[in-house]
């Protein structure tokens, strides 16, 4: 018996020494993080040189770091119809493995709202990551037009020209918007592929008027140089209240007190608007795996809180305010759902 005992002590010492000799191959096969080796695809729904587009780059040049695996990120621009393309890439096309990311315009899901054929895509069903901040526009004008105030504009005997981009964007909806609750008109100059090639137009005097976030006004060229030379003036903001550093510009509620906007126009306007708490967003396809989506958003999270990503952005005068994927999501489905009348008031609005 005592010998038997031995034995089996011996071969029970064998087998566990065999066995914990594999272990630590196997467990570092196992804690292989899934982004290691890898890379990432952003496709940016932006022209190259537009604000959507500095921002996503910056937050890609900084997020690879915190993905476990330090994953590298290259960047795509898709511009084409204000993010639509690519946002019917990211939806049909990327596969869902949480290696192709979007940085889309948030506007377009006014597109899904009042069924346009070109929308390929459940603004519902995506991934939401995050986004950096919640974005206002404003309403600006060449300081040397006859436009010195939304009430010029009303009077007008020939309305100013604007150059807008694609029909999702807001350099498009917010013109437009304002003359539906503000009851002024404007000749709408569509088909520039993005914000700076309208930029350009404006200083080519081809048009007179645009939107602009407030972030780009302050945080970009040439709105820096042009501000420094008064070349335009801002004359109606969205934020529900006044900018700090706005404060002479009124916002679109006060507006729309001033000239008792109806009542159908201001439901309208708060849809419209929503999208300004979209901000700047960061999305995947439908399907990537929720563990991984899990990653990237805790990625974004510690990105957004990064002490060398927040000393970069603040030198270039861009306010962080972050919106974390899960709150996006949520939204997403919120805003996407509306009663048929307000979907009816949309759509005649956006087709016009």
């Amino acid at each position: 018996m005592k010998k038997f005992g031995i034995g089996a002590t011996l071969f029970s010492f064998l087998s566990f020494f065999l066995v914990a000799s594999l272990l630590p191959s196997t467990a570092l096969h196992a804690q292989a993080p899934f982004y290691q080796g890898k890379n990432i695809a952003l496709i940016i729904g932006n022209q190259a040189g537009g604000q959507y587009d500095l921002w996503a780059r910056h937050i890609a040049n900084h997020i690879g770091k915190q993905i476990p695996g330090n994953p590298n990120v290259i960047v795509q621009n898709m511009p084409a119809a204000g993010s639509l393309v690519a946002a019917n890439y990211l939806y049909n096309v990327a596969k869902p493995d949480g290696l192709t990311i979007g940085a889309v315009i948030p506007g377009i899901y006014t597109d899904q709202l009042i069924g346009r054929k070109e929308v390929q895509f459940d603004w519902a069903k995506f991934n939401w990551i995050g986004t950096p901040e919640q974005t206002e526009w404003l309403f600006i004008t060449r300081a040397d037009s006859p436009y010195k105030s939304i009430e010029d504009i009303r009077a007008a005997p020939e309305p100013p020209k604007c150059g807008t981009t694609g029909s999702g964007s807001f350099v498009h909806q917010v013109p437009k918007l304002l003359e539906e609750v503000l009851g002024m008109k404007l000749t709408l100059v569509s088909g520039y592929t993005g914000g700076p090639d309208v930029d350009l137009a404006i200083e080519r005097g081809e048009v007179r008027c645009r939107s602009i976030s407030v972030t780009a006004f302050f945080g970009r060229e040439p709105y820096i140089a042009w501000g420094k030379k008064g070349f335009v003036r801002p004359l109606a903001q969205t934020g529900k209240k006044r900018d700090p550093l706005l404060e002479h510009v009124p916002t679109i509620y006060e507006l729309m007190d001033q000239y008792k906007t109806p009542e159908i126009s201001r439901r309208l306007a708060t849809v419209m608007l929503a999208s300004n708490i979209f901000g700047r967003p960061w999305l995947t396809p439908p399907g990537v795996p929720a563990e991984r989506v899990r990653i990237l958003r805790e990625a974004w999270n510690r990105t957004v809180k990064d002490t060398e990503f927040l000393a970069e952005t603040k030198k270039r005068r861009w306010p962080v305010a972050p919106v974390a994927g899960e709150e996006l999501d949520s939204l997403a489905k919120q805003v996407i759902t509306q009663p048929p009348e307000v979907v009816q008031r949309l759509k005649k609005f956006l087709e016009e």
